[in-house]
């Protein structure tokens, strides 16, 4: 595939989503906006694949991984009511934070797979991009799990309230900032590990002292995590 046509079907891609989005925000016009989403996300899968070139057995494994990602995503929604809906989009969520952490580790581990650099040699820029992907995508999944369990009783709905909470989380935040600084200067995976640790808490942290009643602002706010750990870790 020429490079000109993948930028015309990514072009098109992103004007669906856009579409989806503009679906999306009435319920009469929903069904048609879900449609558009996954039209785009299909032509963009497509398109990077064709760019990719992967072996047989790779395209194996990600038309396996498409199937039983698919397969139980499709399972699980049918047999969720509407009622239920706020819950299933709080966990769904929690995967694709950790989708992010998971694809970060990976190109950690294996810059050449990714076209970033070698081990010990990682592109700067890639550095910080996978730092901040991990980051989001930590404290999404964790603050995924906590608003999850809260919309669904696992959890008390009550506000938790630890004492000299905003000192703890500022101090976790520029702890993250020093260790995103020391990443990109060692490439240290054991750095790396610290950045996820410290973001897992930090995810926790923020949603407990926010009650049941407000989760369902919560989980749209988690949707713009996931989106930007995403986006992060996509680069």
């Amino acid at each position: 595939m020429s490079t000109n046509l993948a930028a015309f079907l990514y072009l098109v891609s992103g004007v669906l989503f856009i579409t989806a989005l503009r679906g999306l925000s009435h319920p009469t016009t929903s069904r048609r906006g879900n449609m558009f989403g996954m039209l785009g996300m299909g032509i963009a899968i497509a398109t990077t694949l064709a760019l990719a070139m992967p072996s047989a057995g790779g395209l194996g494994l990600i038309v396996v991984g498409l199937a039983i990602g698919g397969g139980a995503g499709a399972y699980i929604a049918q047999r969720i009511p509407m009622t239920a809906m706020p819950q299933l989009v709080a966990a769904f969520h929690s995967l694709v934070g950790l989708a992010a952490v998971l694809v970060a580790a990976a190109a950690l581990y294996a810059p050449e797979s990714f076209g970033i650099g070698q081990v010990g040699h990682i592109h700067g820029q890639a550095l910080v991009e996978m730092s901040l992907g991990v980051a989001i995508g930590a404290i999404t999944f964790t603050g995924s799990l906590i608003a999850f369990a809260k919309l669904d009783g696992r959890m008390s709905g009550k506000p938790i309230m630890l004492p000299m909470r905003h000192v703890i989380n500022a101090g976790l935040a520029i702890g993250l900032v020093v260790l995103i600084v020391l990443l990109t200067q060692t490439e240290s995976h054991f750095v790396f590990w610290l950045i996820v640790a410290l973001s897992l808490a930090l995810g926790v942290l923020i949603i407990i002292p926010i009650g049941g009643a407000d989760m369902p602002v919560v989980v749209s706010m988690l949707n713009s995590y996931s989106g930007w750990a995403a986006a992060g870790i996509g680069f």
